[in-house]
């Protein structure tokens, strides 16, 4: 059993007593101008903190297809090392942020509410859910810091009592518009103008009250009413609602717009004795509540008209309207998210023209690039997370693929398939076409990534996999297991109904068992070439050939002793794997020999894998050369003889030390390449 004072020790540890302290600084107001005059960006608006807050992670630039993108390290989920980092959607973030740095300058869109719009599984609420909880870390650093107050007020038996400011407004707020105008513009003066401290709107009812109270009982003396007030460290906190509000749509019947904007306190009326006391109010709204952070509205298009109404004025004017009390303003962004449809009907709907307008959609598209889309996968179904089941190679690769093609649009260039577009859009090299032509492809197809399956169909076929009785008894998955499973679930698929879109899904998973079955055959030839001194003699002797042809030399036979002409029968057996033509050969050769000479220029030598293209040749060749000698077809018969298994056993320790097989997958994909070569041997022989 552990001892406990080591457990205490552990917890001692991530206890910081001084940092404790420090979040929870308390002091006059005059103490908080003190540290705002050294460090302006305590005072800083909802929008700026948020913008602050993604650049505090870093960023890094990178060029895809001529266009420049900005990478935020903050997507990446650095927090929760990476449990809910956003992938694929570089340019959509781009966006986001951008909207968050004009909303920080003030220049307009600060006053919108921000839209994520995409369909069902894109992101949107993990993007919302990484924005809250950003912020809820940078309150807790100095980087982050910012302050409130609460008011020290004498009960009814004389004893002074804290009553926080329920709205969490900025300390620098209680001084009154024009002094304050003259404060900033001190503040101001030599802060760059993208960095200009704004302190906008009047206190919230309850401390607007409370102040102009004091100021009538001290006559007018400011700062004797000040006296009364404690400036405090605030923390951000969704689950304490501090600054952090998420509304989510309910029925009809149950749907309340105080829920948005507070409501009375009706056990305070008595003490009070009207309903219009802010006394008397409970400034607990999710807009309240929000206050100096942000607000998410979950669905937002599903909320009632009478909900949206009180958005149009808490994104336009900053300001809501509780009840019986005047408009009282707002600091905090206001960011929804919603599918497809609901947009759909916004934008049919001509009464909600206000709201349309007062909005910035941002779309959130699933990924179109296959290596971005892997990557989803692997955070969920990595070593880490998955034990005790191995997943073969490609697994992942394969339900990845399919997902994307979904989510591609036919290509309109003739001879160019589907897969190829796949591949050119994640970076891979096909003949005839440029960068310029794929980002041809990828404007004339713009609402790709809007339609196709989620990768959340994706994750629970996965999972159905990994506990399926296949799986707990081999405790392996692989490739096959899971397109099977991928394939029955369309049958029951609740968001697919149309029957052609089912088949056209069909037809493409039968593209990716296709591709699937390419990439078997090429990992099993390697595994069979991979005898690099098989592979180095052959270069060798390949090169040796090359150099006496194209210097018109003869080549010394090392058993007989005598000069022959270059062996042209293997070089053209070897060429002719990638598909070098007779009316080429001499090209080829020739552009070797100046390869070489061009690396030992440079003080390099040539290997057998230096030149990519001539290395596949090789590898294709000696594959040839030695599928006789393993006997693939007698695989799958089950008749193989010692020799024979050896060299079997040779090439599945291959596969497992070189491309991440295990012993039963290894073995499975070996049966099955056997019986697609012996289906071809069959063909042959008819």
């Amino acid at each position: 059993m552990s001892d406990p004072s080591s457990i205490l020790s552990v917890i001692d540890r991530h206890l910081d007593s001084e940092r404790f302290r420090q979040q929870h600084w308390e002091g006059t107001f005059f103490d908080y101008v003190k540290l705002v005059a050294a460090d302006p960006r305590l005072a800083r608006n909802a929008f700026q903190r948020v913008y602050d807050m993604i650049l505090h992670f870093g960023t890094s630039k990178y060029s895809y297809l001529k266009q420049e993108y900005v990478h935020y390290k903050f997507f990446d989920d650095p927090l929760d090392k990476g449990a809910d980092a956003v992938y694929g959607l570089d340019a959509s973030l781009m966006r986001l942020v951008e909207t968050f740095k004009s909303a920080a300058q003030g220049y307009g869109t600060d006053r919108r509410i921000l839209l994520l719009h995409g369909p069902v599984g894109s992101s949107k609420s993990t993007i919302v859910r990484l924005l809250k909880k950003g912020l809820e870390y940078y309150s807790l650093m100095d980087e982050g810091a910012l302050y409130t107050f609460s008011w020290k007020l004498p009960n009814e038996q004389g004893q002074i009592e804290l009553h926080p400011c329920p709205m969490n407004e900025e300390p620098l707020k209680l001084i009154p518009r024009v002094p304050r105008r003259e404060i900033l513009a001190q503040l101001n003066a030599e802060l760059a103008e993208n960095r200009q401290i704004r302190v906008e709107g009047e206190l919230d009812p309850f401390c607007r009250r409370t102040f102009e109270d004091l100021l009538v009982k001290y006559e007018g003396d400011w700062r004797k009413v000040l006296e009364h007030v404690v400036v405090r460290r605030l923390v951000l906190s969704e689950k304490d609602r501090l600054g952090i509000g998420t509304f989510q749509p309910k029925d009809e019947k149950n749907q309340d717009s105080t829920e948005l904007t507070g409501d009375i306190n009706y056990r305070k009326i008595a003490l009070y004795g009207s309903d219009s006391d802010p006394r008397a109010f409970n400034f607990d709204g999710e807009l309240n509540i929000s206050n100096r952070g942000l607000c998410e509205f979950i669905e937002v298009l599903k909320l009632d008209v009478a909900f949206l109404y009180d958005l149009l004025g808490a994104s336009q004017e900053h300001t809501i309207k509780p009840k019986k009390f005047a408009q009282t303003d707002i600091d905090e962004v206001i960011i929804g998210h919603t599918n497809e449809p609901e947009y759909k009907k916004l934008q049919s709907n001509e009464l909600m023209e206000a709201f349309r307008d007062r909005t910035i959609k941002i779309d959130i598209p699933y990924n179109i690039r296959l290596s971005d889309e892997i990557k989803i996968y692997d955070k969920d179904f990595g070593k880490e997370r998955v034990r005790g089941i191995h997943i073969a190679p490609h697994t992942i690769e394969v339900a990845a693929m399919w997902a994307v093609l979904t989510r591609l649009e036919e290509p309109k260039k003739a001879g160019l398939t589907l897969l190829q577009k796949l591949k050119l859009y994640d970076g891979k090299s096909i003949p005839g076409f440029t960068e310029d032509s794929v980002k041809e492809l990828r404007e004339e197809a713009r609402r790709e990534g809007m339609v196709g399956i989620s990768p959340r169909y994706i994750q629970d076929k996965i999972s159905n996999t990994l506990v399926s009785e296949q799986a707990q008894a081999d405790r392996c998955i692989n490739p096959f297991m899971v397109m099977n499973e991928l394939e029955s679930g369309l049958s029951h698929h609740s968001l697919i109904t149309d029957e052609e879109q089912k088949k056209r899904y069909k037809e493409l998973l039968s593209i990716v068992r296709e591709e699937y079955e390419d990439i078997l055959k090429a990992e099993v030839q390697r595994a069979i070439s991979a005898d690099e001194d098989a592979i180095q003699r052959l270069c060798t002797n390949y090169i040796e050939n090359v150099r006496a042809y194209t210097q018109h030399e003869k080549v010394r036979n090392k058993y007989t002793g005598r000069d022959e002409s270059p062996d042209e029968r293997l070089m053209r057996s070897i060429e002719e794997k990638i598909d070098i033509p007779d009316s080429r050969k001499d090209d080829f050769r020739q552009e070797i020999m100046n390869y070489i000479g061009a690396l030992a220029l440079d003080g390099k030598k040539f290997e057998y894998n230096t030149n990519a293209r001539l290395y596949k040749a090789l590898e294709l060749k000696l594959f040839e050369d030695s599928r006789d000698t393993i006997k693939l077809k007698n695989v799958v018969s089950g008749v193989v003889d010692d020799e024979t298994q050896a060299k079997i056993d040779v090439v599945k320790q291959r596969l497992i030390k070189f491309f991440g097989y295990n012993e039963t997958s290894a073995t499975d994909v070996l049966n099955y390449v056997a019986s697609i070569f012996a289906r071809g041997d069959t063909k042959r022989e008819d």
